[in-house]
């Protein structure tokens, strides 16, 4: 089933791009020059071609093949808000990429995969908890990115506010860690509350702010103008 589709993708290579693309991702992998619109206009007329059993099958296939475009397309394949008529497979495969992490932009674009499947049914978060108990780095800062929907809600139901506390309580427990990965992860958790629940990022920041960098806090307060700039 993968030879088709990877056909497709590798006819978009731009031998021009690698090099530059080697040096921004810093992992030693295939990378095939293909661009994010290219690969988001591929993906599209596939998901419509196939049904979701086979979206599954063939999003696993392009993962196995540690082809940077191909590990994207393989999360695209799969970023739905509804995935009928059961997406507990799609579930599964996700689950199995995480431990595989090793850069922000396959992780990032799994995620918000994972993020659509965390909406439709809540109740994965006892998953995502176990993941902050990972040795593996970037498992760890998946369980942020991938919650990212909960620093939304303009108004929250008392069940997202209490998914939000719970998360928050995850970000801080990584705190005594210094790791900049992990410090912008939930500089940008708290960037993105702070749009929608100042008050509580406020505090989130006043209350660990000596754990944090101050690059994190910076990031963190971007949209507190009274954190930023307290003389105005």
């Amino acid at each position: 089933m993968l030879d088709p589709y990877l056909a497709q993708l590798t006819a978009l290579a731009d031998p021009d791009r690698v090099s530059q693309m080697q040096d921004y991702h810093k992992m030693d992998r295939v990378y095939l020059g293909v661009t994010n619109p290219q690969i988001n206009d591929l993906t599209k007329i596939w998901r419509e071609e196939l049904d979701l059993a086979d979206r599954v099958s063939l999003a696993d296939a392009l993962w196995q093949t540690d082809i940077f475009e191909a590990r994207l397309a393989a999360a695209k394949l799969l970023t739905q808000a509804r995935l009928r008529p059961d997406d507990e497979p799609a579930w599964q495969l996700m689950q199995s990429w995480v431990p595989e992490f090793d850069s922000w932009a396959i992780a990032d674009h799994v995620c918000m995969a994972v993020q659509k499947r965390l909406i439709a049914d809540p109740d994965r978060l006892d998953v995502v908890e176990a993941w902050t108990q990972s040795d593996h780095l970037w498992t760890r800062r998946a369980a942020l990115v991938a919650t990212l929907p909960w620093t939304k809600q303009n108004h929250p139901k008392p069940e997202e506010l209490a998914a939000r506390e719970r998360i928050l309580g995850w970000a801080e427990g990584y705190l005594p860690v210094k790791n900049g990965i992990m410090q912008k992860a939930i500089a940008w958790w708290v960037r993105d509350l702070s749009r929608h629940d100042p008050a509580r990022a406020t505090a989130f920041i006043d209350a660990n702010s000596h754990q944090m960098k101050p690059y994190a806090i910076k990031e963190a307060s971007r949209y507190l103008p009274e954190r930023t700039n307290p003389a105005a």
